[in-house]
């Protein structure tokens, strides 16, 4: 009877290490680096994907340069807005753990 209670208390003491360390480990956080790469694979895609649909429009109404011009910049506008969204969201995340 003697050794169950012993290893009972003891698998007590390693459960609530190990729920120690895992509280404080912040591993499960995203790195910085991949939280930036994030970002600008958004901004970079918008931008992409607002150029090849311009260029595409250019193609068919044959009026080029213009549409790739104006898509570009809504792109970049899209861009921006996803990366400012996505920082708040991060920003939100990280201050709701503290």
């Amino acid at each position: 009877m003697k050794k169950s209670d012993n290893l009972k208390t003891r698998l007590k003491i390693a459960k609530a290490k190990i729920d120690k360390k895992t509280l404080n480990n912040d591993n499960n956080k995203p790195a910085s680096l991949g939280m930036a790469l994030k970002l600008s694979t958004e901004m970079v895609a918008a931008v992409l994907v607002g150029t090849i649909i311009g260029y595409i429009l250019d193609s068919w109404f044959d009026s080029k340069p213009w549409l790739i011009i104006i898509f570009f910049f809504v792109g970049a506008a899209a861009g921006i807005t996803n990366v400012v969204r996505s920082a708040k969201l991060m920003q939100k995340n990280v201050n709701k753990k503290q």
